[in-house]
């Protein structure tokens, strides 16, 4: 009898793994908040996998402290090619930027392909901060330093980031607060409780066409076609600013390569079809596809120079510094000292990624920030005055 049912046993366990993949629904986690720059596209693309593969491909949001929760999420799953995860450049700062976060950004994950990149918009509330360009604004600013706000997405977040490379890129000071996930920041920009954002076009563009808010520019180096009266940053008055986001989808580590040939070669058919790239240049981003074999570090050292060297003055400096003196918990935001004789010529990413100390995760998860923080940000303002 035990015979018996030890062979049944490795008959099913046999049939299971000549199955082809997929036999089961697959879940595609975006670690950020629905409606978003991640979220969008990664929406528009899970159907049509689908239809291609003949199995469910869902969305799942697991949002929280700059997208780690999401892909810590992904790394410890089974490399099954049943959870996978969106990833993409914030991925690499992030981890960079979080003290004790639980992955290896390159180390623990399975890089399949590239899926999309795109711009940020700057979008002001007119009734909030009245400028009809980025030369007005940057005016206002430096005429009342810290007085504007920019709302984000979290701490670290890109949101965050291309938000503080406009501040030192500028010369002002907006005042960053920091939210929990995209939907929120974009409800209290919509109602005035903060005036300026950097948000992605899927979030940005209906309220833009419908008079709500003002595109002062996009942070690509060209325009967006969704947008074409829309400047870019460097055309508006902020020359050589440059922030491209892009996305990709990447499993945990040590997924079997007939698998990850298989999600890139339907992943890159499906990125091709002319109606879907349409669809995801109406939800802000372009499509893009690019070879399993290419390792994903190597997307942002393939950046140009002068936007890597951009970067790098950027992060050298600190992004945090001007904005963490006056808030509660300014020992999340450090820096290590870099040394002043070093090798400007040396790859600035990579030097970055080596000298940067990490951002404290938990306080980002204890929830600090959003209308909490513009309140506070007013009563230190009236404070001061």
């Amino acid at each position: 009898m035990k015979a018996a049912l030890g062979i049944l046993v490795a008959l099913l366990a046999s049939t299971a793994a000549a199955q082809p993949y997929p036999s089961r629904p697959v879940r595609l986690v975006v670690p950020l908040s629905p409606g978003g720059f991640a979220d969008t596209p990664t929406r528009i693309l899970a159907p049509r996998l689908s239809e291609q593969f003949g199995r469910q491909f869902y969305v799942e949001n697991r949002p929280g402290a700059g997208g780690t929760i999401g892909w810590d999420f992904v790394a410890k799953s089974a490399p099954d090619g049943y959870t996978l995860g969106i990833t993409g450049s914030t991925l690499l700062i992030g981890a960079h930027l979080y003290k004790n976060v639980q992955y290896d950004a390159l180390k623990d994950f399975t890089h399949i392909t590239m899926m999309a990149s795109g711009p940020y918009v700057l979008v002001v509330n007119a009734q909030k901060v009245p400028a009809n360009s980025v030369r007005e604004l940057i005016a206002a600013a430096k005429a009342q330093p810290g007085a504007i706000d920019f709302a984000s997405s979290g701490n670290g977040s890109s949101q965050h980031l291309v938000g503080a490379l406009f501040n030192m890129m500028a010369g002002v000071q907006l005042n960053h607060v920091p939210y929990k996930g995209s939907g929120p920041a974009m409800q209290d920009l919509l109602g005035g409780q903060v005036g300026v954002s950097f948000a992605g076009v899927p979030n940005v563009l209906g309220q833009v066409r419908g008079g709500k808010l003002k595109a002062l520019a996009v942070t690509t180096p060209k325009r967006w076609v969704e947008l074409p009266d829309v400047p870019t940053m460097a055309e508006a008055g902020v020359p050589g600013y440059e922030a491209t986001l892009w996305l990709s989808i990447s499993g945990p580590a040590g997924m079997s390569a007939p698998i990850v040939q298989r999600l890139h070669t339907e992943i890159s058919k499906a990125l091709q079809d002319p109606e879907l790239q349409h669809s995801f240049r109406a939800a802000g981003v372009e499509a893009m596809a690019m070879p399993p074999d290419v390792p994903v570090i190597d997307l942002m050292m393939g950046l140009p120079e002068g936007h890597k060297k951009d970067w790098y003055g950027f992060l050298r400096k600190g992004f945090m510094d001007e904005e963490s003196k006056d808030m509660e918990f300014p020992a999340q935001y450090m820096f290590k000292e870099v040394p002043k004789d070093i090798d400007d010529s040396a790859d600035p990413i990579s030097v970055v990624l080596a000298e940067m100390d990490h951002f404290n995760i938990e306080k980002a998860m204890l929830g600090i920030g959003g209308r909490a923080d513009v309140e506070r940000g007013n009563a230190q303002r009236a404070l001061k005055a």
